[in-house]
């Protein structure tokens, strides 16, 4: 058999046998049987499929077989994936700071960082690269640039670039830096007193991060209530999550429960808190998460927040990495969490995957607890408001523009044609003569979309055919040849939304992401709008932390069933 093949299995199979060391009812013979067929397995493989096996593909696919009907979070790292994964935990990586995209032949910039190396050597968004250290960079995907453009801080990278504004083609030698992606990406003030923090992930050190921020805010002015963002903050590393609430709430305080197999551990916040009567608000939403979810739960629970938006996903799983060897891991989860009040908000249960299939908690199952007051609060489905927010859906004709390019592509457009023009982030706004010019430059553009209405009534015609009912069908015909979703036509009824991405890609490029941050809070944004009405008024803050219990929302179809 090939030893190479036998090198890259064993270190998989001998973390499954370690298992019985842990835990004295793992089933040893079942164990010692399925490890003796995978390895059968592999040889015949190995020695007999028609053509040469490549191990590495062999053993990916056996580690994803393994745990495919687990949980979606637990998985194999093979020594390649490694680095994606350091960048997801610690936020850092050594390169040249930019995100970056594919046109056409080319990949550009897309995005870089305030004070990357790639900002400092004058990159923009839109700007072509060409070649990277003398190797001609047309056709090269964007994984094959990236790979190339990354590397050990203090190396260099040679790019020949060609600018967007000019079109002049220079040659820039950058000098690579370790990139740290900031956790933090914004802190400002949305009204009198009331301070802002933007909180997007779970990485190393964004504890740090936060409370800089924090204190840079209450040591700028009157800091009489805080927001913090917590939307679409997927989470990240339970530790710094811990940490964070140290600074509201007092030391020695339980914030925070594992329980597992064999992963049981309590986490007490260990330092006295920088703000700890200070009013909070925090908002979440859907994609609200894990670490996240931790923060604005135990916040909840211990009432020392107001939670404001949507409900957050219900991730209560714990996630840890056990080396494999050869510089491989497995990810797999451990525990599940819980809050203070004792609750877990995990809302699928993976326990019956095989054979039922993964299943949201059943309403049934759903028990109430109690805060630290004893406010209401319920387990099964992640973490419910204190005050509901609608969500704010963009239509998919608007985001059908995005994904194809076209908002950025009149970006770029619009760059060249007023490269002078400032832009005020607060009050930036394009004119009616702007939007004009966007839908003519849409005007030779094809958008692969029909409308759900469009869609429904295509259906029923089919389906009035195929069962005679030729009245229902002219019915239809008739109501579907009155509807206009062209793409002129959807570009006047998604006018504002349209408008909105344009001019945040705009603010984009003249200010970077903290820019579009500080856009977006600012112009119309309901939950920010809503924290700010509660931190205002001291009688309803205290209110809803004394007497309100949370309210459970119905659960959308889409969230009753889901199979992975």
């Amino acid at each position: 058999m090939n030893r190479r093949i036998i090198r890259r299995l064993l270190p998989v199979l001998l973390a499954g046998a370690a298992l019985p060391l842990l835990c004295a009812r793992t089933n040893d013979f079942g164990l010692g049987r399925s490890m003796e067929i995978a390895v059968n397995m592999m040889r015949e493989l190995s020695l007999r499929f028609v053509d040469e096996v490549d191990p590495d593909l062999l053993i990916e696919g056996a580690a994803e077989g393994m745990v495919r009907r687990l949980d979606p979070y637990t998985e194999y790292l093979s020594e390649e994936q490694m680095g994606d994964f350091d960048i997801l935990t610690t936020g850092k990586y050594g390169g040249v700071g930019s995100l970056i995209r594919k046109r056409g032949d080319y990949v550009v910039f897309a995005r870089p960082y305030r004070n990357s190396p790639a900002d400092k050597a004058g990159l923009r968004i839109g700007d072509k690269i060409l070649a990277i250290d003398g190797a001609d960079a047309r056709g090269f995907s964007v994984a094959e640039a990236s790979g190339r453009m990354k590397g050990d801080p203090g190396t260099e990278v040679t790019l020949v670039v060609e600018h967007l504004l000019d079109g002049r083609v220079d040659t820039a030698t950058l000098r690579r830096e370790r990139i740290a992606i900031p956790g933090v990406p914004y802190a400002g003030w949305v009204a009198d007193g009331i301070g802002y923090v933007q909180h997007s992930d779970f990485t190393e050190g964004c504890y740090d991060d936060l409370r800089a921020a924090v204190e840079g805010l209450a040591a700028e002015g009157d800091l009489r209530g805080l927001i913090l963002d917590y939307r679409n903050n997927g989470g990240g590393i339970l530790q710094e999550a811990v940490k964070i609430l140290s600074m509201f709430v007092p030391k020695g305080t339980e914030v925070v429960t594992t329980r597992g197999r064999t992963d049981n551990k309590s986490f007490r916040t260990a330092a006295d808190p920088i703000l700890p009567e200070l009013p909070l608000a925090v908002l979440v939403n859907g994609n609200t998460a894990s670490a996240a979810e931790i923060v604005a739960g135990a916040l909840q629970d211990l009432d020392r927040a107001v939670i404001v938006g949507q409900r957050s996903f219900g991730k209560g799983l714990v996630q840890s990495t056990r080396p494999l060897g050869y510089n491989t891991y497995l990810k797999l989860t451990t525990a599940k969490y819980y809050i203070p009040s004792g609750r877990c908000i995990q809302a699928v249960d993976y326990s019956r995957a095989r054979e039922e299939g993964a299943r949201s908690v059943p309403d049934s199952l759903i028990r109430e607890y109690a805060t630290q007051g004893g406010r209401k609060v319920y387990d099964g489905g992640g973490i419910e408001p204190d005050l509901h927010t609608e969500p704010e859906y963009i239509s998919r004709f608007a985001m059908t523009l995005y994904a194809l390019g076209f908002i950025e592509d009149y970006g770029d457009r619009f760059m060249r044609l007023h490269p002078d023009r400032r832009v005020d982030v607060r009050t930036f706004a394009l004119t009616d003569a702007d939007y004009a010019d966007f839908v003519r430059f849409m005007s030779d553009k094809e958008v692969p979309y029909e409308s759900t209405t469009r869609r429904a009534l295509k259906a029923l015609r089919k389906a009035a055919g195929d069962e005679r009912h030729e009245a229902i069908d002219r019915a239809a015909e008739a109501l579907e040849a009155q509807l206009r979703d062209d793409t002129e036509s959807n570009l006047e009824t998604y006018r504002r939304e349209i408008r909105s991405l344009l001019e945040a890609d705009i603010v984009l490029r003249h200010h970077y992401a903290e820019g579009v941050i500080e856009y977006d809070i600012t112009h119309d944004d309901a939950e920010v709008r809503r924290a700010v009405e509660v931190l205002e008024n001291p009688g309803e803050y205290r209110r809803i932390l004394d007497t309100q219990d949370t309210v459970r929302t119905a659960r959308h179809d889409d969230e009753t069933d889901t199979e992975e």
